[in-house]
């Protein structure tokens, strides 16, 4: 038995890892040892370089003494290569200091000439001059340079297969680098893969909010730890997932706090790396995404922003031609619920654009579920704050509802965004902790852009923008379902020349007298001009575009006109963003405009009605605004009294006033 173990402490490389010692000496070095071989061979086989001289040196120091043995006359070189008798050659210092003996070949000399016929005249002259010389021989030829033909032929060449060499690699790394990152291996898929030993910090511990979509997901997880809870009944395991929602609602967070969580392998890939300027790539890395997945089962695939790929069939103008996103689509739906089974494997995906998804993707079987991730609620986003609030230091006054109070609207994102604007805010002051009104500021920066207090205005249009603010101010005030204000400034934000703030009420749905009310509001600085100045200016433009975007919304969307009835031309499918005709006629386009038309201008007048009826206040308001630059709810509250109504549009009681 001893002898059958005596091999256990040898070292054997472990399987698939190549011999680091060899791979040294292949590939490149193979091309670099044969070059350098060459240019050796060059250098050393040339012959020693011989000694440039005038024919008048040659033919005072060298004919006249007797020592020249041959002439080879090299036509196409334009000189004259000059061979000395070997006994002669040590006699000449210049070339036993360049190497030269008697057993060099030579030319040990070469005397360049103009034309061929004065040389030639030249040398009879001077052996008739030097009769002993008579007999020299003297010859004709043409040298040729071998390697610099070869290099000229070679080197474009290799020039051009380098660099096709380097921009294969390039889209081989770019595009389907997963298996290998050669150009062959353009077809494998680049997920990455987590599995348990990955250092995946993210847990659902980090996903607050959203309490319903998070014990979904939490769910998939349990299915795969414990499989035997749910099939001992006969049930089967949902088969796929889809996450939509808004961006920045943290569908992509759920989908990392999957891979920390879970146990098994976590295979993660955007839907644009399917997409390659390659024919067919995109089908081969699905086919290779789930060949990888089914060897690892049980495990999880997550395709992020899937609407790259998943876009409904027949919908793209692509003009008849071959498109490849469909190719890679039908894939995928093969591969999701084909004649081939994915037991142990779940596809998790998302997007924020479920309408244009194709109906055989969504269809029971491939995505048996889809989890709408939805803005965060109140109690959501205090739950939020407190998760990225975590690692700052605050001051003692921060309270959390209050902060989720002031952000509706906002994504997880934004209030990840706030949270460290915050931070900054604080660092730039200086502070040793962040307080509610760096807060406070982190949310106009957000909102409105950054304050530009060195932008020049006039006095005249300082004057103006403050009429025009506090007509927003003043109306919505006065309104019983507009959002209750917050502050009115007249401070440069972005692009904007000063903006009121308000709290926007949390709605379920809204009525149509809530959105008349609004309308209303947002008309307040065009009315708050005209009634002042008697005149109307620019300033209004993004006004009149929003009242106007919500007229026609009202009329063709939510059936709020009584001349063109409780009809919708709204497709919630998406399935008409391709089509170039209207859902309606002419006619009705025309009784459309009419409506939207009507319905904007009575809002106007009900502004420049509660305006006149309370020019006073109005004044006040826009005087102090000039004087401050920025004033609150308290300061409204003492001009034009408390508001009668609730946050809600409730009528408070005589006695709760």
């Amino acid at each position: 038995m001893a002898e059958n173990n005596k091999h256990d402490n040898f070292d054997f490389p472990p399987v698939g890892r190549k011999n680091n010692r060899n791979q040294r000496f292949g590939g490149y070095w193979t091309y670099i040892i044969i070059a350098a071989i060459l240019i050796g061979y060059q250098f050393f086989s040339m012959p020693t370089n011989p000694e440039r001289i005038s024919w008048q040196e040659f033919k005072t120091n060298i004919l006249a003494k007797d020592e020249v043995k041959e002439i080879l006359i090299v036509r196409n070189g334009g000189k004259a290569n000059i061979f000395l008798k070997p006994e002669k050659i040590e006699t000449h210092d210049k070339l036993v200091s360049k190497g030269f003996n008697q057993k060099s070949t030579g030319p040990q000399y070469y005397v360049p000439f103009g034309t061929l016929e004065q040389f030639e005249k030249n040398l009879e002259e001077a052996q008739k001059e030097y009769p002993e010389t008579a007999d020299i021989h003297v010859d004709y030829g043409d040298e040729y340079n071998w390697w610099a033909d070869i290099i000229s032929i070679i080197l474009p060449l290799a020039l051009f297969v380098g660099i096709w060499v380097f921009f294969m690699r390039r889209m081989s790394k770019n595009a389907g680098g997963g298996g290998g990152g050669g150009i062959f291996n353009v077809g494998k898929s680049n997920a990455k893969l987590f599995d348990k030993e990955s250092n995946i910090k993210i847990t659902f511990k980090d996903v607050a909010g959203l309490a319903e979509a998070k014990q979904e997901v939490e769910e998939i997880v349990s299915f795969l730890k414990s499989p035997d809870k749910y099939t001992k009944l006969g049930g089967k395991i949902p088969k796929g997932a889809l996450l939509v929602g808004p961006p920045g609602t943290g569908k992509t967070l759920m989908a990392k706090a999957m891979a920390g969580e879970a146990n098994v392998p976590f295979f993660s890939m955007s839907g644009s790396d399917f997409v390659e300027m390659f024919v067919g790539v995109g089908a081969s890395r699905v086919r290779d995404l789930f060949k990888q997945a089914k060897s690892k089962a049980p495990c999880i695939i997550f395709i992020d922003e899937i609407d790259a790929i998943g876009r409904a069939r027949g919908k793209n103008p692509n003009m008849g031609s071959n498109d490849e996103r469909e190719n890679t689509l039908n894939q995928l739906l093969t591969e999701m619920d084909g004649f081939e089974t994915n037991s142990g494997v779940i596809i998790l995906a998302a997007t924020n654009r479920a309408d244009i998804l194709d109906s055989a993707l969504l269809r029971a079987g491939r995505f048996d579920r889809q989890i709408y991730v939805d803005l965060p609620e109140l109690k959501d986003r205090e739950d939020i704050f407190k998760v990225h609030l975590k690692p700052l230091k605050l001051a003692e006054d921060i309270d959390y509802s209050f902060l989720a109070k002031q952000t509706p609207g906002f994504s997880g994102a934004d209030i990840a965004n706030v949270a460290n604007e915050a931070a900054l805010i604080a660092a730039r002051k200086n502070k040793s902790a962040v307080e509610k009104q760096d807060f406070l500021d982190a949310i106009d920066r957000i909102v409105g852009g950054l304050e530009n207090r060195s932008k020049v205005i006039k006095p005249g249009e300082r004057k103006t923008i403050a009429y025009h603010e506090a007509g927003h101010a003043t109306v919505s005030w006065l309104l019983r379902h507009a959002h209750p204000l917050l502050k009115v400034t007249i401070v440069p934000r972005g692009k904007a020349l000063g903006a009121a703030w308000y709290l926007p009420q949390e709605r379920q749905i809204t009525t149509k007298d809530q959105l008349l009310d609004q309308m209303v509001s947002v008309l307040g600085g065009r009315a708050a001009e005209e009634i002042v100045f008697g005149e109307i200016s620019t300033g209004a433009q993004n006004d009149l575009e929003r009242a106007t975007k919500q007229a026609y919304a009202m009329v063709s969307i939510y059936g709020m006109s009584d001349k063109v009835g409780m009809l919708s031309y709204y497709d919630s499918t998406g399935q008409s963003d391709f089509n170039f005709t209207k859902p309606y006629s002419e006619k009705t386009a025309e009784i459309i405009d009419e409506e939207v038309k009507a319905m904007v201008s009575a809002a106007y007048e009900r502004a420049k009605q509660l305006l006149s009826e309370h020019k006073d206040q109005h004044r006040q308001v826009a005087e102090l605004l000039i004087e401050r630059e920025v004033i609150f709810s308290d300061d409204l509250e003492r001009i034009l009294g408390k508001r009668p109504w609730t946050e809600d549009g409730e009528t408070i009681q005589p006695e709760e006033l």
